[in-house]
């Protein structure tokens, strides 16, 4: 770790501005990633293994990635993009080993792949657009992921993200949407179809309140003086769930926790089939200021969802 300086800790294989770059084959990017973990609080940065920024009509196919740094693949500012067949793995508990992570990015396409880290399998965070995730094989780790959008107050969008015949097993979250109280911009036309839950966690959940408490404050009273002043809502709309079906480790298979203000607009549930994990455990919704419709005859039953 002590070859790094301070002026080169943040990326490790890095591709910039290369258009119509291919990357394929068998191999394997091994990031020996168990040291960087290790001191991940400490004086140490975590580096991302493999990055592409401002790379156009890029495809990424057939390679392993295994125990990143950081994040195993980042994707930003990026245009067309093609990612297929890649197998990415770090342990469980390794610390922020998002799979794939995108920003500001259009025109993406992930599929045919497995991811099982430490964090999310994809992450899709600010100004990214047209991105379709399809058969995907993820878990463990923390799920699909929009966001985190509008972290101190920042105004950020995310827009038309569909995920259809994925798998999620034994992840921490599911399908899942977050969002900073106090920040700006939007989030929607958001779809999950056809998803199988195998003993996830929060399998649907939408925050609109998401706070990561480290990083708002260091004391509870930066935290409370942080809360009682953040106000507004990035907007949520426009996101449906169809066809999600399998099994939950939480009773509470259903979250929508909308901000105070406009909350979250135009929620479609339909044909959601989930049974709990825990034999005779019966599974429930929970709303907060969410809008939208479901399916009556279904489990569990979202009745929480407001006109």
């Amino acid at each position: 770790m002590n070859a790094w300086d301070d002026n080169n800790k943040e990326k490790w294989i890095q591709f910039m501005q290369v258009n119509g770059l291919t990357i394929y084959g068998g191999g394997q990017i091994d990031g020996q990633g168990k040291i960087w973990w290790d001191y991940c609080h400490a004086l140490y940065m975590q580096i991302q293994a493999l990055s592409f920024h401002s790379c156009n009509n890029l495809r990424v196919s057939g390679l392993q990635h295994v125990n990143s740094q950081k994040n195993h693949i980042s994707i930003n500012g990026c245009n067309d993009v093609d990612i297929s067949h890649l197998k990415i793995t770090a342990p469980e508990e390794s610390p922020n080993t998002d799979g794939i992570d995108i920003s500001a990015s259009n025109h993406l396409h992930i599929h045919d792949s497995f991811i099982g880290t430490g964090d999310d399998c994809v992450a899709i965070n600010g100004f990214s657009s047209y991105i379709n995730i399809s058969r995907v094989l993820c878990g463990p780790g923390h799920g699909i992921s929009i966001g985190s959008l509008g972290k101190g107050g920042a105004y950020e969008t995310v827009e038309e993200v569909h995920v259809e015949d994925c798998t999620f097993k034994g992840t921490m979250n599911g399908a899942r949407i977050k969002t900073w109280k106090g920040g700006r911009g939007y989030a929607r036309k958001i779809s999950f179809e056809r998803i199988r839950m195998i003993n996830a966690g929060n399998p649907i959940i939408i925050d609109q309140t998401y706070v990561n408490r480290m990083a708002a404050a260091s004391t509870d009273e930066e935290y409370d003086a942080w809360s009682s002043s953040s106000s507004g809502d990035v907007e949520i709309s426009d996101v449906s769930y169809k066809g999600v079906i399998g099994s939950s480790t939480d009773a509470r298979a259903v979250y929508f926790n909308c901000g105070d203000g406009a909350g979250c607009r135009n929620i479609v549930v339909e044909d959601v089939e989930m049974t709990s994990a825990v034999a005779g455990k019966q599974l429930f919704a929970v709303c907060n200021n969410a809008h939208g419709t479901s399916s009556a005859d279904r489990s569990p039953r979202v009745p929480c969802l407001l006109p």
